[in-house]
């Protein structure tokens, strides 16, 4: 849903410089200078730690921001969409990480400079419209929001592996990470519940969509839409090995979906439960399973 909305307070800018291994670092004031050239008081968040970052959100938000700007990769677009969730504050994503999957699915450039022009116009011209975002609810630690994903399966099995990993650095943490647990791949119990009807499945790999897609471009979720009040579950059952890592490839163009071990649920709310698994969200670890997740339409206000 689209609307203009009049809002002159300051903007605060949210912007981690190091994302993407710092690749668009030279772009980032380009897209500052787009934004200031609003007439706009625009105000650079400080901050060394997550938490200090999250922290200075919430501390903007309630201090009269109109805006909240993040620049950086998919962790810092969630990081900032704790603070601006439910608000109504508008919320703006320059994309300068690796994967920018949430920007991509709800069709905002995934080039800096653009894309802070893309939001600088909606700034002059009040121009906002809503997504739906997911709210998910643990039963032990913080309640969070998330724009795209959440994994809760082989993906975050892989995920906890790596984050434990010392060796070797960079992206070939993850290649090592999926290699080891592809040789131990085996199913796992789930109980999941469907706006409340429950179904005990084996499987290998459950995920929870607001948007298609996770993991720099995995469609994993394809038939997934922001703006439908829904989330959609993927879920894939017991399957060996070889039959994985041919399933894999096809999940960049979602025709995955299509094989016969692969089902997918759509609903408002999806309550999962499983024996030793951590949910990562839009990339990030979140918490152990069991988790409650709630589709909140409109639950953004988007700059562009």
């Amino acid at each position: 849903m689209s609307s203009s909305v009049a809002a002159t307070g300051p903007v605060a800018i949210l912007a981690n410089p190091d994302a993407g291994r710092g690749r668009h670092r030279a772009e980032i004031p380009a897209a500052l200078d787009l934004l200031r050239a609003t007439g706009r008081d625009v105000t650079m968040l400080q901050a060394s730690s997550i938490n200090e970052a999250l922290f200075a959100c919430h501390d903007a938000v309630a201090g009269g921001a109109s805006a909240l700007v993040a620049i950086g990769g998919d962790g810092t677009v969630n990081l900032a969409l704790q603070a601006v969730a439910g608000t109504g504050v508008g919320f703006g994503a320059i994309p300068a990480g690796t994967g920018n999957d949430f920007v991509r699915e709800i069709g905002l450039p995934v080039d800096v400079v653009k894309a802070a022009g893309v939001i600088a116009r909606a700034l002059e011209s009040g121009h906002r419209r809503t997504v739906d975002l997911a709210h998910m609810v643990p039963a032990d630690g913080p309640e969070r929001w998330f724009g795209a994903v959440l994994g809760a399966g082989f993906d975050s099995i892989v995920n906890e592996r790596a984050n434990r990993m010392r060796f070797p650095r960079g992206p070939r943490r993850y290649d090592v990470a999926i290699v080891a647990e592809l040789l131990r791949l085996r199913p796992r119990r789930y109980v999941v519940r469907l706006d409340g009807e429950e179904r005990s499945l084996d499987a290998v790999l459950v995920a929870v969509g607001n948007t298609p897609s996770y993991g720099g471009g995995m469609r994993i979720c394809p038939g997934a839409v922001a703006t439908d009040g829904l989330l959609d579950l993927v879920i894939v059952g017991p399957i060996n090995r070889s039959t994985f890592v041919r399933i894999k490839p096809r999940v960049y163009s979602g025709t995955h979906i299509d094989h016969p071990a692969v089902m997918s649920f759509r609903a408002k709310t999806v309550e999962i439960e499983a024996e030793g698994i951590v949910a990562y969200v839009d990339g990030e670890r979140a918490s152990a399973l069991p988790v409650t997740v709630t589709a909140v339409a409109g639950a953004l206000s988007l700059l562009g």
